[in-house]
């Protein structure tokens, strides 16, 4: 996990994680145009637009409300369940997952603003995230943050068939404010939330998501 600071405002449109691949694939491109490779030149440079935009970070409005929660991440809602167990929280809890695919922006954001309790990394298998079993099996990484008025939720990233890498900008004892970039998952994968049981959900599954701008539901 990269523990680097993400700026609170991309200085480039480009995912901090993601500015060395896109450099390095430039180079190669050009490398290979200097060279007079013109036709593995010409696939290089597609394969360098395609990069360029994976790592896409826009920026987004975010919700002024201090009772309303943000999607972490772009992508669908798959999951709204209650009452459900959660290995970060002591009380059953209410459940919101989401699934990004490899179109998806990857960059994930805070979804309401405390202080973060805990950063508990699992190693694991990468099956399809969509799968509810992913949530238990799969490569993770959960973030406990307590809010202001002392109550906690779970922002947990997890790996996919195909993401490999799950990237984690912040740290325990940390300050973090809604709408904030926290770090990304690589090539798709998914996001659950385990939220207190009186949180007010006004997502269903099939709803599409934005990081930052998508409100979940209010903290009751």
């Amino acid at each position: 996990m990269d523990k680097s600071k993400w700026p609170a405002k991309a200085v480039l449109p480009i995912a901090m994680p993601g500015v060395k691949y896109v450099v390095v694939a430039i180079l190669v491109t050009g490398m290979f145009f200097y060279f007079g490779y013109l036709k593995i030149g010409g696939l290089a440079l597609l394969l360098t637009v395609f990069i360029t935009w994976f790592f896409r970070d826009p920026e987004r409005r975010v919700p002024e409300g201090k009772d309303l929660l943000v999607s972490p991440a772009d992508g669908k809602v798959i999951v709204v369940a209650s009452d459900v167990r959660c290995e970060y929280m002591d009380n059953p809890c209410r459940k919101v997952s989401i699934f990004m695919n490899v179109f998806n922006v990857h960059v994930n954001r805070i979804p309401f603003s405390g202080i973060v309790e805990k950063v508990q990394y699992h190693p694991g298998k990468f099956v399809n995230a969509s799968f509810d079993k992913a949530s238990v099996h799969n490569e993770r990484n959960a973030l406990v943050i307590k809010t202001d008025d002392g109550r906690r939720y779970v922002c947990v990233q997890i790996a996919g068939l195909i993401a490999r890498r799950i990237v984690n900008c912040v740290n325990v004892r940390e300050q973090v404010r809604k709408g904030e970039r926290y770090g990304m998952i690589q090539f798709g994968s998914r996001l659950d939330l385990y939220l207190p049981m009186n949180f007010d959900v006004l997502v269903r599954p099939g709803d599409k998501t934005s990081a930052g701008s998508t409100v979940i539901g209010r903290m009751c």
